[in-house]
């Protein structure tokens, strides 16, 4: 899951002149709207098919890193529950996605004068090279950011591993502008300690809280700057590194890694789809990534956006609603470690001169729902607050200017589309993100329900009265 925008909440005032705008139909529809989505939460939260879908998709199929056997039986499978729902249309998406992996379990230790080797949890960065079968054991240099990076220079950072360790501000509410200050460092690390003669990388784990658990997730490489070994090391080993460093500058990192990239798999998004009655052409995208990371099942990251857009589907059909406008949910491929499901469904949607409407994506984990992020102008997040008042009684209280989604993003620009993000409460979502603790148990049946009513509700309005 990535992020690429803060998020600011829409004032009151706002929302109150943009419903003075709401067309005259949707108003008097109200009445009607209300008692269809109280039909989707009484519906949803006394189902257990979704949960199921994902105790399957977790327990049975488990980690799904793209171009991996996982992956593949994950698009079969979720071919084969859309194809159980009765759907006009479910079809498969050719793509092309990377395929890396892990290799064997990583090593981490830290070698002190007064502490000999002191094992640490360390995971390869997602496209990292390797170490060699031997390993790398280099001296380290601690920095909280590119500027103190660039102020050591070559003479302090050459033939050494550089460790990264800016923590999360955790005085920020909401954990995903933490995260968003914090990324930089997995991103875009080893390319600037590559630059100056760096032979390895240390990046502090994505984590509000002090864990024993690695994070992983994506790094990125330039052709032109030498390619260095990146881990990520959990945040309590982060923690005793630098209080180590500070006994010992000159102690000494193990760091042992046999990850590779091979060629290119042959890969699918999954899409399912229910034609409009009265406007086809006019579509409506609900949606998650197939794909996780390998470390776990890949529950909240995310499978609970998957089977919740799925579940879009199942609740439209078992109401028996006849959709004026078509819906998609398409479950996207490879957003982990490449996005090519995410463009390549926007490269389809343009050479077939399709017109999209609205997309929206849930891929922030399955916690309790708190409302929607819109990517757009200010009169489409208006457009879309207008239904506050209708979704505000089952706790959708935030309707606010954010960021839509990483899939979703490439079709912007588009036509007039609004681009909408599932905004789920964040505190705990980065406790399990991208760990081995990112399992089905820790999924609340309830709460990730209650997401997928609330994402149901939202479409159903779009797909009756448009943006």
């Amino acid at each position: 899951m990535r992020f690429n925008s803060q998020v600011r909440t829409l004032a009151v005032a706002a929302a109150a002149a943009a419903a003075l705008a709401l067309p005259a139909m949707a108003q008097q529809k109200q009445p009607a709207d209300s008692t269809v989505i109280r039909q989707f939460y009484d519906n949803a939260l006394t189902s257990y098919d979704s949960y199921n879908n994902l105790r399957y998709l977790t327990k049975n199929i488990g980690g799904r890193l793209s171009g991996s056997p996982q992956a593949a039986a994950a698009v079969e499978w979720s071919r084969q529950v859309m194809d159980t729902m009765g759907l006009d249309r479910v079809y498969l998406q050719e793509v092309m996605v990377p395929h890396w992996v892990r290799g064997d379990k990583e090593v981490g230790q830290i070698f002190a004068k007064e502490r000999g080797a002191v094992d640490v949890p360390v995971c390869a960065l997602g496209g990292s090279v390797g170490t060699g079968k031997q390993g790398l054991s280099a001296e380290v240099v601690e920095v909280h950011s590119f500027e103190e990076l660039e102020k050591l220079g070559k003479k302090h950072v050459k033939g050494k591993i550089v460790f990264f360790n800016r923590p999360f501000d955790n005085r920020l509410v909401y954990t995903m502008q933490a995260y968003s200050g914090a990324v930089d460092q997995r991103g875009g690390g080893p390319v600037a300690a590559a630059k100056l003669g760096a032979v390895g990388v240390i990046v502090r784990s994505m984590a509000n809280e002090l864990q024993d658990v690695p994070h992983t997730g994506g790094t990125r490489y330039k052709d032109d700057v030498t390619k260095i070994p990146a881990a990520a090391i959990s945040t309590n080993g982060a923690e005793l590194l630098s209080s180590m460093l500070k006994n010992d500058p000159k102690l000494k990192f193990h760091l042992r890694m046999t990850c590779e990239t091979l060629p290119d798999v042959k890969s699918y998004n999954v899409i399912g789809e229910i034609k409009g009655s009265e406007k086809p052409e006019e579509i409506i995208v609900v949606g998650g990534h197939l794909d996780s990371w390998d470390l776990a099942e890949g529950a909240h990251d995310d499978g609970t956006g998957i089977v919740q857009s799925m579940e879009v589907l199942r609740l439209i059909k078992k109401l028996g609603i006849k959709p004026k406008r078509t819906i998609r949910a398409v479950m996207f491929m490879n957003e982990e470690n490449g996005l090519r499901g995410g463009t390549k469904y926007a490269e389809f949607a343009k050479q077939n001169k399709e017109k999209h409407v609205a997309a929206i994506e849930s891929d922030a984990g399955g916690f309790t729902p708190r409302g929607f992020g819109v990517e757009g102008t200010p009169a489409q997040l208006a457009k879309v607050a207008v239904w506050k008042p209708l979704l505000a009684p089952y706790g959708l209280n935030d309707f606010e200017e954010g960021h839509g989604g990483s899939d979703i993003g490439p079709l912007k620009g588009q036509g007039d589309i609004t681009l909408i993000g599932y905004l789920p409460d964040s505190q705990r979502y980065f406790d399990y993100h991208h760990t081995p603790i990112d399992t089905f148990e820790n999924v609340n049946r309830r709460e990730m329900q209650l997401g997928a009513a609330a994402m149901a509700s939202l479409v159903y309005l779009i797909l009756e009265h448009g943006l």
